[in-house]
């Protein structure tokens, strides 16, 4: 019998029927960049696709951070942090986001991927419960299926049906864990964090957030999704990644010390993989500092998205309800939304599109976050495109 090759993948194909008709907008080489703006094939584009929430990839004292941790530690820890590459910067910087979220301690890790993928792994056993939303990131989904435990879902933000699942469930299993992400990342939901804590009570659960995409932006001074809702004491576990708003790479769990020491010594990915370089490392340490001392930074930030919610409001596009500074425009159709991203590419803005299958057939949609670094001249030039682009394209306005 014949095997199948890769070449018979269908994402391939399509890939490449988007490749033939110039709508292949992923994996775009970015030549330069400064704050707001890159450089691809030679022009300038207005950023809007970024997570970079804070602006803080170019910060003066973020960079000369970096470079000084070089300067004393070299380029990298060429070892996990469990045998060789443990630094004292690591041990400093978990200590200080432990006081940040206000939890007992912190365990970091290469990625945020890795973090998920080792926390939820480390802390759910072979007779343990994890109940998910159905709209949970990707990492969160492969966490699931290295855990020894089981997985449910409930809807999308739907605290009946998640009464509906811990009911039916809960007495089951040894331990039950909530997980959901604190903001999600396609439509900038905020999960109903206060009910979940109160069904968590009534049965006995622990909860788990992502705050991948609410760390440095909900919250005072960013403290995240739970502080935004003061419920500090009543969340067991926040997961938070550096690749965003801290502009660094690498990730975060955080919890009870008892806790914590149990995934330093049961996470996979934190045992076996190589330690977060010491630039990385003082990249958070020196966003830290930023968001200390900049008394207006989150100001800036919520003005622009508060300008930009308006503009498209007004615009008449549907943007999902979105609360934070991820603001999706409802395209649709899978290649009118990759029409729309070229357009707005030739008109000098750089956006995402997400189509199927990281939503559903029909769900496609445009991206777009904003940053506490963007000026209000290039805000104002990207709703005067997408108002063009709404005409052109006739984007609905409705879901």
């Amino acid at each position: 019998m014949r095997q199948e090759t890769f070449s018979d993948s269908k994402i391939v194909a399509t890939a490449n029927f988007l490749k033939s008709k110039n709508l292949y907008h992923f994996m775009r080489a970015i030549e330069s960049s400064e704050g707001n703006n890159v450089e691809i094939n030679g022009v300038n584009q207005i950023m809007i696709g970024s997570n970079n929430y804070l602006g803080l990839t170019h910060h003066p004292h973020v960079i000369e951070m970096a470079k000084k941790a070089i300067d004393k530690y070299g380029t990298g820890c060429t070892g996990s942090r469990f045998l060789n590459g443990n630094l004292i910067i690591h041990e400093e910087l978990e200590e200080r986001l432990a006081r940040y979220l206000g939890h007992e301690s912190v365990v970091c890790f290469a990625t945020g991927m890795q973090a998920n993928l080792g926390g939820l792994s480390a802390l759910c056993g072979p007779k343990d419960l994890m109940l998910f939303d159905a709209e949970n990131h990707a990492s969160l989904i492969d966490a699931s299926r290295l855990a020894f435990g089981t997985t449910f879902k409930y809807k999308h933000n739907d605290m009946e049906n998640l009464q509906e699942v811990l009911e039916a469930n809960v007495s089951r299993f040894q331990k039950t864990i909530i997980v959901a992400d604190g903001v999600f990342s396609m439509t900038g939901d905020i999960m109903n964090l206060p009910r979940t804590v109160e069904l968590a009570k009534e049965y006995g659960a622990l909860v788990y957030v992502d705050d991948a995409h609410g760390l440095g932006v909900l919250g005072p001074q960013g403290r995240g999704t739970v502080q935004h809702f003061g419920l500090t004491d009543r969340v067991e576990f926040t997961m938070g990644t550096f690749s965003k708003s801290f502009a660094s790479l690498g990730g975060l769990v955080s919890g009870p010390r008892v806790a914590m020491d149990h995934v330093r010594h049961c996470a996979r990915s934190f045992m076996f993989s190589a330690a977060m370089a010491p630039s990385s490392v003082a990249t958070v340490a020196g966003c830290l500092d930023v968001i200390e001392s900049d008394v207006g930074l989150f100001d800036r930030l919520w003005n622009n998205v508060e300008f930009m919610r308006k503009g498209f409001q007004e615009m008449n596009v549907y943007t999902y309800n979105s609360k934070t500074p991820i603001i999706p425009i409802f395209i649709g159709d899978d290649l009118k939304a990759m029409q729309i991203t070229q357009f707005l590419q030739e008109q000098g803005v750089f956006a995402t599109p997400v189509i199927s299958p990281a939503v559903p057939k029909g769900e496609a949609l445009i991206r777009t976050s904003y940053m506490a670094s963007h000026n209000r001249a290039d805000l104002t030039k990207v709703l005067e495109i997408f108002a063009l682009a709404k005409s052109m394209f006739q984007i609905p306005e409705t879901h």
